[in-house]
């Protein structure tokens, strides 16, 4: 009996080889270069895999609960809870500092030919420096004005005075810039930079952790020791328990659970969706975004170092005007990714 077993075992195997070698059995070897009549799809497909950009960290496929996950001391009814899925996408780990903005404004200085979208110039592109003046009354923010833009001091903080146009025109620049090259190199182009729609600076912020108020979780801004975990405003008056009076380098605090740092506090970021209260109602619960052209309002998210810590709680929705440049407010950018997912599914 054993002797039978093994004899129909070695013969199972065979076939099992046979079948998967596809040896006669499925198609008779057809391939791409040699279809034998089977549908095989075209022979001049140039393969193609997405990797994440110098900077950027990969985002996978998820859902989580979009929305408020403590009181709305604004009690505006703008942040109710639902179930959302986002499809993977890359982000930028920091917001994007006045050096990274930099190479943005001298490749335009040095490339006159270069095509703005209408109604860019040069000029119009180049960070508000008075807003650390005039954002706030009866404040000496001489010393800012003067060198936080221009001076190497500053190279790692986060840009500011850049309003919701210029943001966008940065994402444009830094495509074309990418993919300038990509095709000099015989390469098939990336997808588009662009600002991160509100869901996806949401979901990205929360770091895979559903229901929690801050990026590294609930319920507090200090860690055990004391120690603050952003850069925000803890109490009245009190700028400088966090280590900075006002902006701080980037990626100074600890990451999130997907690497990302300062998704809460040391400046506002811009968002790709106009603001409306009643977002959820009317987004989708894939990939949602709320595009309206009439509409000058955009949705800013994170809080900032001048914001008490309602402000920089991930669920916390704001707005600011797309053509106004603050001292508080910056951005980073997001890529679609395109093809298989990452993590396997």
């Amino acid at each position: 009996m054993k002797s039978l077993n093994r004899k129909f075992t070695n013969i199972f195997i065979v076939l099992s080889v046979l079948f998967i070698s596809g040896c006669g059995l499925l198609g008779g070897g057809s391939s791409k270069k040699n279809p034998r009549g089977q549908l095989v799809g075209t022979t001049d497909r140039q393969g193609f895999e997405m990797s994440a950009q110098y900077g950027m960290v990969y985002i996978p496929t998820g859902r989580f609960y979009m929305g408020q996950a403590d009181e709305n001391i604004q009690s505006d009814q703008s942040n109710f809870n639902r179930q959302v899925t986002i499809s993977a996408f890359y982000m930028d780990d920091t917001e994007i500092t006045n050096d990274e903005y930099r190479q943005f404004i001298q490749y335009i200085e040095e490339n006159p030919d270069y095509e703005l979208s209408e109604g860019a110039t040069l000029e119009s592109l180049k960070p508000d420096t008075t807003v650390w003046s005039s954002d706030f009354t009866h404040h000496y923010g001489d010393p800012l004005l003067a060198y936080y833009w221009d001076h190497p001091a500053f190279d790692d903080y986060p840009v500011v005075g850049v309003s919701w146009e210029s943001a966008r025109e940065f994402t444009r620049w830094r495509s074309n810039f990418l993919n300038s090259y990509r095709k000099e190199e015989g390469l098939l182009p990336f997808p588009s930079f662009r600002l991160p729609t509100e869901a996806e600076w949401e979901y990205a912020a929360r770091g895979g952790r559903d229901n929690v108020k801050y990026p590294w979780g609930n319920p507090y801004t200090r860690n055990s020791r004391g120690c603050v975990l952003a850069n925000f405003k803890p109490g009245r008056g009190n700028y400088v328990d966090d280590g900075y009076a006002y902006t701080s380098p980037v990626g100074v605090f600890f990451p999130n659970d997907f690497g990302l740092y300062d998704m809460s506090g040391n400046v506002a970021e811009w968002c790709e969706d106009a603001y409306i209260d009643s977002y959820n109602p009317l987004v989708w619960d894939l990939n949602p975004i709320y595009r309206d052209d009439e509409n000058d309002k955009k949705v800013i998210r994170g809080g900032s170092w001048k914001d008490i810590a309602f402000f920089i709680e991930v669920s916390t929705r704001t707005f600011e005007y797309k053509d106004s440049t603050r001292a508080f407010i910056g951005f980073r950018t997001a890529m679609p990714h395109l093809g298989r997912n990452l993590e396997g599914f």
